[in-house]
């Protein structure tokens, strides 16, 4: 039996979840064929002036390089081809099993989708998101209320599946990082990484084996650790 697996870190994570499905139509039917991005799940949230900037990163990707026609019909027929950049809107009519690796406190987001410099003129984020121990009270108020953002969405997301709910896994830590795959400390379990105890290999083998199905996610941990 063929067994293939379709993964990515950052913007390649979220290709491996608009390209899941395609990926899977290209093997045998009797194939086992899984999805596993890594620090994919970029979240449409408002940053700290309340606005979108982000959003506008992505508008501006489907106008340079024509990306509606490759984008989901089932997301473009219903919203502006930008936000279907979001998984949060393209993962529920994704049919191949899709595991999520993520942090809730992933840096490149905290820098770039809740404290970008266009929404923090003054740079008063930016001794915080270089460096969580120079976090003020309130910053670290907000961070945790982005982790809560985060986590609603991802699971609001994987709920509303209209697949087996059983093939769908995460793994949800609180590193302040991006991309932990590629790292091997992370990968095969530093303890900071570890969520109950078990390493992302591990917790990803189980799912993609189909010994386990787990959607673990970071409750011990409210605040941002380093990993």
């Amino acid at each position: 039996m063929w067994q293939a697996l379709l993964t990515g870190c950052s913007s390649g994570g979220l290709a491996a979840m608009l390209y899941c499905d395609k990926f899977r139509a290209l093997l045998p039917v009797t194939s086992r064929v899984k999805c596993v991005p890594d620090a994919g799940f970029f979240v449409h949230v408002k940053d700290i002036s309340g606005k979108y900037h982000f959003e506008k990163f992505f508008t501006k990707i489907v106008k340079l390089h024509n990306s509606k026609i490759n984008l989901p019909s089932s997301c473009t027929s219903k919203m502006k081809p930008g936000l279907c950049y979001y998984p949060q809107f393209i993962l529920p009519e994704i049919k191949t099993p899709v595991f999520v690796i993520n942090s809730a406190y992933d840096s490149y987001q905290v820098q770039n989708i809740l404290a970008p410099k266009k929404a923090d003129k003054h740079g008063s984020w930016t001794p915080c998101k270089s460096n969580i121990s120079n976090c003020s009270p309130t910053q670290l108020k907000r961070l945790q209320d982005f982790r809560s953002d985060f986590i609603k969405t991802l699971r609001l997301a994987q709920g509303n599946s209209r697949f087996n709910s059983t093939s769908r896994g995460m793994f949800i830590n609180s590193c302040y990082s991006h991309c932990q795959t590629g790292n091997q400390l992370n990968w095969l379990g530093q303890s900071a990484s570890k969520l109950d105890n078990k390493a992302i290999a591990e917790v990803v083998s189980d799912w993609f084996y189909e010994r386990n199905t787990t959607q673990l996610i970071n409750r011990q941990h409210k605040l941002p650790q380093q990993c």
